[in-house]
C-alpha cells in the first residue's frame, strides 16, 4: 500500500512540474506576443491565433487553462495593455494597481 501512495504522490509532483512547464510557455507567447505589438502593431491578433490554433489550444489545456473564446479574449486584453509578464506578475506592479484602484474608489 505504502509503494502505492509513494508512487501516486510522485506521480503528482510530475503533474504538477509538467503543468508549470507549459505555463511558461503560455508566459513566453504573451510576451512574445507585447514584443510584435510593440513592434508591428498585431500582438492581440497574433496570441488570438496562436491561442485558437491546435499547439495553443494543446498548450493552454496541459497548463491546466480551459482554452476557450473567453480565454482568448482575456489574454488580447492582456497584450493590448503592453505590461510585460514578469512585471505583470511583480509585488511592486501588484501595489501599484491596488492603490490605483482604492484611489479611483475614493
Amino acid at each position: 500500500m505504502r509503494d502505492f501512495v509513494d508512487g501516486s504522490a510522485f506521480n503528482y509532483e510530475q503533474g504538477q512540474r509538467a503543468r508549470k512547464l507549459f505555463a511558461a510557455v503560455v508566459l513566453a507567447a504573451l510576451d512574445d506576443a507585447i514584443a510584435d505589438d510593440k513592434k508591428y502593431g498585431n500582438g492581440p491578433e497574433q496570441i488570438a491565433r496562436w491561442a485558437r490554433s491546435r499547439d495553443g489550444r494543446e498548450v493552454l489545456s496541459c497548463a491546466g487553462i480551459d482554452p476557450n473564446e473567453r480565454v482568448v479574449r482575456g489574454l488580447m486584453e492582456f497584450v493590448s495593455k503592453g505590461v510585460r509578464t514578469s512585471v505583470a506578475l511583480s509585488r511592486e506592479e501588484s501595489e501599484r494597481r491596488m492603490a490605483a484602484e482604492e484611489a479611483e474608489a475614493a
